[in-house]
């Protein structure tokens, strides 16, 4: 599509959705491309669905307010937090945690000034794929074994047993399955929910066998305030959180690429990446002083914009509308968490499977060379240190998992000889 035949694109777009109603419908169904992964990751968390879904209604209008309302995207949970987050909860518990997540945002921050200075150069000589790639695998790979233990009805951790393993199975492969299928056979929209139809089938196949308690949603409010958290300052959440930025603020890049192709027009010129990475960094803060996850660009939305030629922005101020509201539905809070473990478990398996992916693609696509001894000695460092579990503490703090291998790449990187040449 050349530049005349995208600029007619979001003539159309925007005659198309030039209405109220029109504009609601448009924002009601970008929210329900993202619902599914939105309010997975609190459910896996130990987060609230409810502050989840209002947290990410605030933080999608915060991101267009840093962007003067240019850039059609939509900003929900990101999963590249959930081990820190599951690590952190456990250690500190949750306001400890919220803390270390607003030090995230504030490193989001940062970076957004540090490309309003220096541009993307240096932020990509010290993060580039040889460092992002294998991170980000860790992330995945690091969560396999909590994906593997939800599925089989065990706790995360598989210390106990939440449900027998036979009916375990029956749920978490029936999400898995389909989640599967609607990703590769749908068409159209559907392609773009295939976690959100996991779940519906998993569910079903629960309220086959009888393993689902609707008690806590028939003794729930219909209007409810979400279960708000404030964050509670411990220095070492933070230091642990900090590190945990670096990936999701090099895949923010990538989505703002992608949303600039999809639409043509050149958001990392206009509105800067500066302002999308500030306003990915303030939605997290905001979303911290509540209690909800970090926000991050959606990609599914993205995908939905493409197939749907909505480019007009408006419709992600109504999809953050609608979420807000929908947060304050009580009843629609405690229906989430009676979802049970092993579907959940199912989706996770491919989900951190996929992440894992991202990863690998990154250095396929930068056509890192691994036969070069620097790049190999970084890739396998972060690898073993960030799957192994390897932590290093000082007296009370430790360091470890994503932040440890975020560290140590770039520690690497930066003192590890090039080959001549490069």
């Amino acid at each position: 599509m050349n530049s005349a035949e995208q600029t007619d694109a979001l003539a159309t777009a925007q005659a198309a959705v030039n209405t109220p109603l029109r504009q609601a419908l448009a924002g009601s169904q970008m929210l329900f491309v993202a619902f599914g992964a939105l309010v997975l990751m609190p459910l896996i968390t130990g987060l609230d669905p409810n502050v989840a879904l209002f947290t990410a209604g605030i933080g999608t209008l915060i991101f267009q307010l840093c962007t003067k309302r240019q850039v059609p995207i939509f900003l929900a949970s990101s999963f590249a937090f959930i081990a820190p987050i599951l690590y952190g909860v456990q250690t500190w518990g949750i306001p400890a945690t919220m803390s270390g997540l607003m030090a995230a945002g504030a490193v989001y921050v940062l970076l957004s000034q540090l490309v309003r200075w220096r541009g993307t150069a240096l932020l990509t000589r010290l993060l580039p794929p040889v460092v992002v790639g294998p991170v980000i695998m860790v992330i995945g790979l690091g969560l396999a074994p909590l994906a593997v233990n939800m599925a089989i009805g065990k706790t995360g951790d598989g210390a106990a047993e939440l449900m027998p393993q036979e009916v375990a199975l029956w749920l978490s492969l029936g999400s898995l399955v389909t989640t599967l299928l609607v990703s590769t056979m749908a068409r159209g929209i559907f392609r773009l929910v295939p976690i959100t139809a996991g779940i519906a089938v998993g569910y079903g196949l629960a309220l086959w066998f009888g393993v689902v308690d609707f008690t806590p949603v028939r003794e729930a409010a219909w209007f409810s305030v979400p279960n708000f958290v404030a964050p509670e300052w411990h220095w070492q959440a933070v230091l642990f959180m900090i590190p945990v930025a670096i990936a999701p603020a090099i895949e923010h890049i990538g989505d703002i690429l992608a949303i600039s192709s999809v639409t043509g027009k050149d958001y990392v010129k206009k509105p800067g990446l500066h302002r999308t990475l500030l306003g990915d960094g303030l939605a997290t803060g905001a979303a911290s002083l509540f209690g909800g996850p970090p926000n991050t660009t959606y990609s599914e939305v993205t995908g939905a914009v493409m197939l749907t030629k909505n480019f007009y922005p408006v419709i992600m101020t109504w999809a953050a509308g609608f979420a807000i509201v929908l947060a304050f539905v009580g009843k629609f809070g405690a229906l989430m968490l009676t979802i049970p473990t092993p579907v959940m478990g199912g989706i996770m398996i491919l989900l951190f499977g996929s992440i894992a992916t991202v990863g690998l693609n990154s250095l396929i696509k930068h056509q890192v060379d691994l036969s070069q001894a620097r790049n190999l000695c970084i890739v396998a460092v972060i690898l073993v240190f960030g799957i192994g579990g390897m932590a290093f503490g000082i007296g009370g703090f430790s360091l470890q998992g994503i932040s440890l291998c975020g560290i140590v790449g770039i520690l690497l990187n930066l003192v590890l000889p090039r080959a001549r040449g490069h």
